[in-house]
């Protein structure tokens, strides 16, 4: 688990010092993607916090989220349709609902750790 945070560390400090330009046309896939990756990410953290965190489920879960996520975009810029709207909302949807968890499981630790002094 903390490979997967300590990557994305990584990842996200390395793309900050890297200029990449993502052409128009694939701005609605990486959108997806990266929601899609949060995601995943926070529901790692969640199952984590839960003592359910299994890396099996972590990476199939990733690789489900984004091949789905841009499958029904790519079917969506095909009927000329904003259904990556729809996915972004629903993953979305799903991210603030697992830091919802996580705070509360976080607060409950804090909580038992103050009453235990």
């Amino acid at each position: 688990m903390y490979l997967i945070v300590a990557g994305l560390a990584i990842g996200v400090i390395i793309g900050s010092f890297l200029q990449v330009d993502i052409p128009p046309e694939f701005a609605r896939y990486t959108a997806v993607a990266v929601v899609g990756i949060l995601d995943s990410l926070f529901g790692a953290i969640k199952a984590s916090v839960e003592n359910k965190y299994s890396t099996r489920v972590f990476v199939s879960g990733l690789a489900f989220n984004i091949i789905i996520a841009i499958i029904i975009t790519f079917i969506g810029d095909k009927l000329n349709l904003d259904l990556y709207m729809a996915i972004l909302i629903a993953l979305t949807i799903r991210i603030y609902s697992n830091i919802g968890i996580i705070k509360t499981a976080a607060i409950d630790k804090i909580y038992q750790k103050h009453q235990a002094k």
